[in-house]
């Protein structure tokens, strides 16, 4: 399968989300996964963007995403591989694995 490098973004706030107050912040989550995504698939770049629900970048797609999460009362951190949501409030690295893995992604143990 052909490699595609891919855009995972975290959607988040500063505070913590009201249904997830035992659980790390967005931010922490972000920090965490961007590591873990990083040592299971060595030399393979992607990119990681957190995104602040409350002041998003200029971007129109970011923007909508962001303005989605809070009128929906999306669980946040919401975290999206090439637009797919895989995660909601306390993502599974399995969800994110596996969707990364559609694209060509190869952990250290599959290489």
């Amino acid at each position: 399968m052909p490699f595609k490098q891919v855009e995972i973004c975290v959607y988040g706030a500063e505070v913590v989300c009201p249904s997830c107050v035992n659980l790390p912040s967005s931010k922490e989550t972000y920090e965490w996964l961007e590591a873990a995504i990083k040592r299971k698939y060595v030399n393979q770049p992607f990119v990681i963007s957190y995104i602040d629900i409350f002041q998003p970048p200029d971007d129109e797609e970011k923007k909508a995403f962001a303005r989605k999460v809070v009128e929906e009362d999306l669980f946040y951190p919401v975290v999206l591989v090439e637009g797919t949501i895989v995660g909601e409030g306390n993502p599974k690295l399995k969800a994110i694995y596996e969707e990364m893995e559609k694209y060509g992604y190869k952990s250290v143990e599959q290489a």
